[in-house]
């Protein structure tokens, strides 16, 4: 969950919400990806403002999937290739498709086939990064179903098996989302290391130092300097810390993503015999992405009613609970974000000014119409 401002930082902008998802969707047209499908990635990416999610947003654009599209790593036109389908269970090649939008696509399909058989499973190699996995799972929640949505980092390593000098695998993330009745739905949405990359680099960007924990050194020994990560002197911790705080439960749920995402469809492996030939320190990049999707179609098994009202208990009673602190009141993962996207649907999507200069620049390089920023 995320603890979040509406206030624009640093001197920045606010901008409208659906005018930023316009402008996103013009720049990955620019670059040949089609309308439709340009539009569904530019909601996953924009997500990642709209929630406080920041870390997964727009700071990706120019960073990641842009380049990406320049290089070849990501096709723009890719349909993915259907390899096997047996009714319940389908295998997909993603043949580099942009995962922003082929991820939805994959859940969808998921959803389309559960709703007939109560479960289904849709899984990809050869994918490519896809944003928020909350953001896909949410969609299928709001279609009254359970997703889970599991996707290793292809053949990127950056995290040592705890006790190992070698990095060997991703943050390896994963969503679950379930309806909430009338409520935000539940969406859990986590890396499997103690912070994702995107947070480490957001310091790095901001030239601020990061907690100890997140990173440490070739000894174990903790990092501060968030630049370590991509000079290859820092290395991700599992959620849990240290061995006797639990790291071995995120360095055992990052194994079975990348079990779940990349082994059950062929993708590309984090722990293979080439990462263990140079000096363990981080290696790879993140092609042929792997990605599990799984959908429950409670409906199908039993009365829907009777399940939304009992998530409607669940959830509900969750938030009844009596806080510590009365300014603090119980919550659960993602209602917070929820309440964030429906302030920033209002009144709008705020921007930094270093983020505002880096789009408005790339929106003259390319002849886009930038957003006009809107009075708060």
């Amino acid at each position: 969950m995320t603890q979040s401002t509406d206030a624009p930082p640093h001197d920045g902008v606010t901008v409208s919400h659906d005018a930023l998802v316009a402008f996103t969707a013009e720049a990955f047209a620019d670059r040949g990806v089609p309308r439709e499908r340009a539009r569904t990635a530019a909601e996953a990416l924009v997500h990642g403002d709209l929630t406080g999610l920041t870390s997964h947003g727009l700071a990706n654009l120019t960073r990641l999937y842009l380049p990406a599209l320049d290089e070849g790593r990501i096709d723009a036109g890719a349909e993915p290739e259907k390899i096997t389908d047996t009714g319940a269970a389908v295998l997909l090649d993603g043949r580099r498709s942009l995962g922003l939008w082929a991820a939805t696509e994959a859940l969808e399909l998921a959803a389309d086939r559960a709703a007939q058989t109560g479960v289904a499973l849709v899984t990809m190699r050869d994918a490519t990064h896809f944003g928020c996995a909350g953001y896909h799972t949410a969609r299928i929640a709001r279609r009254g179903m359970v997703a889970v949505l599991a996707s290793n980092c292809g053949r990127q390593r950056i995290a040592r098996p705890p006790g190992g000098r070698a990095a060997l695998l991703g943050t390896n993330p994963f969503s679950v989302a379930a309806p909430a009745g009338d409520r935000p739905p539940y969406v859990l949405d986590m890396s499997t290391t103690v912070v994702p990359t995107g947070k480490v680099r957001a310091a790095a960007r901001a030239g601020e130092p990061i907690p100890q924990g997140w990173l440490e050194d070739a000894e174990g020994r903790p990092v501060t300097d968030p630049g370590a990560l991509d000079t290859g002197e820092g290395f991700l911790r599992w959620l849990g810390g240290d061995p006797a705080t639990g790291a071995f439960k995120g360095y055992g749920l990052g194994l079975m993503v990348e079990v779940l995402a990349a082994l059950v469809p062929g993708a590309g492996l984090g722990p293979a015999p080439e990462a263990l030939t140079g000096d363990g320190r981080p290696s790879g990049r993140d092609d042929d992405i792997g990605l599990t999707a799984l959908v429950l179609a409670p409906g199908a098994l039993r009365a829907g009613g009777d399940f939304l009202a009992e998530a409607d208990g669940l959830f509900g009673t969750l938030l009844d609970c009596p806080p510590l602190d009365p300014a603090r009141p119980v919550s659960y993962p993602g209602r917070p974000e929820e309440l964030t996207a429906a302030r920033r649907r209002e009144h709008g999507v705020p921007l930094s000014a270093a983020q505002h200069t880096e789009l408005t620049a790339l929106a003259a390089e390319r002849g886009l119409a930038f957003p006009e920023a809107v009075a708060r």
